[in-house]
């Protein structure tokens, strides 16, 4: 049964982050870098930023910058995120969403802190670089086939659940009206993004039917042509889920290779209805770089979207519009994009 299981997940994308299998030949112990404590401010950004459970939240994580009264006049948009493999381990994505946190930005991760082997899975070592033979460069096509994979083996269950991101946005908003609340009155809850990696793509794009969605972000992942219940849902998220969506969207993904580029590109072929915007990095797979330091290429792609689409941030915008914008031009990507200028 558990073999039957596997393999049903691996049709679902649902690539695990947070696996406990044995570290391959080339990664030894000694390779893998140390994990910092939780309250260690990290990121680029001006608002260092580190994650924390807090106890009226305790099936998340919430990464927030260290020093909330930093933050001053300004009010920190939102995102609720969901994991790959839908797992309950909230510090599965940390260099990625502290990345994001520290430039001024409230995040909230499905499943609390989980263990340490969480954030540097054996199977996505950091600084890797970019892998040997990588695809040329050209647009996405639809009728790619996806690459097979065997996820490894998930630590934390039970799985998360698309209603816990929706929990996560209900949270962040009953918390900036309550007084005494450390986030009272100093976010912007008309600003909110939900997004996901793999399952947590799934689940991002199931719960961006809600109207105070203003942006999502699906990273490796995308819809099955066979509707899915491995969201956590309970439910189908059938390709038709995607007419539901009513805000800009970025898929981004690692090249052939990762198991969800076909799907993403399929996706990216059935949105017509909104701002939609495809693009891949060659030679990355469904690991992407959120485990590279501050969440390597992806963090960046990400937080510009975000930076666009929550703060209206006109550089941000550079890198998304227009014939030459600086994604579009990058060698290392490739892009495809719908109603956007």
């Amino acid at each position: 049964m558990r073999r039957f299981i596997y393999c049903v997940v691996a049709l679902a994308l649902l690539c695990c982050t947070g696996s406990a299998q044995t570290p391959p030949a080339d990664q030894s112990a000694s390779n893998v870098p140390k994990v910092l404590p939780a309250t260690t401010p990290l990121g680029t950004g001006p608002f260092k930023a580190i994650m924390e459970v807090d106890p009226t939240l305790a099936k998340h994580t919430v990464y927030r910058p260290n020093d909330m009264n930093a933050v001053g006049s300004v009010k920190l948009p939102i995102m609720a995120w969901g994991n790959g493999a839908c797992a309950a381990d909230g510090n599965s994505f940390r260099l990625f969403l502290t990345e994001i946190a520290s430039h001024g930005y409230l995040v909230v991760a499905n499943g609390p802190i989980g263990p340490d082997r969480a954030q540097f899975p054996p199977a996505m070592p950091p600084n890797r670089g970019a892998a040997p033979g990588a695809p040329e460069g050209r647009a996405p096509q639809p009728g790619a086939a996806a690459k097979s994979a065997i996820p490894p083996k998930i630590t934390s269950t039970p799985p998360t659940k698309t209603a816990q991101l929706i929990e996560a946005i209900d949270w962040t908003i009953a918390e900036n009206s309550r007084k005494g609340s450390r986030y009272y009155g100093k976010l912007d809850t008309t600003k909110i993004a939900v997004a996901g990696m793999s399952c947590g793509g799934v689940q991002a794009i199931e719960a961006s039917v809600d109207p105070r969605i203003k942006t999502t972000i699906v990273a490796n992942s995308g819809l099955m042509t066979v509707p899915t219940t491995m969201s956590g849902s309970g439910k189908p998220v059938p390709k038709e889920s995607l007419n539901l969506m009513h805000a800009p969207v970025l898929y981004m993904s690692g090249d052939e290779s990762d198991i969800a580029y076909a799907n993403a590109n399929d996706d990216f072929e059935k949105i017509n209805h909104i701002p939609v915007f495809r693009a891949y990095e060659k030679g990355i797979d469904h690991g992407g770089t959120y485990h590279d330091p501050d969440g390597g290429a992806f963090g960046k792609v990400a937080l510009a979207w975000l930076d666009w689409q929550l703060k209206g941030s006109k550089e941000a915008a550079r890198t998304f519009q227009g014939d030459q914008c600086s994604l579009c031009t990058d060698p290392q990507w490739v892009t495809r994009k719908k109603k956007i200028e």
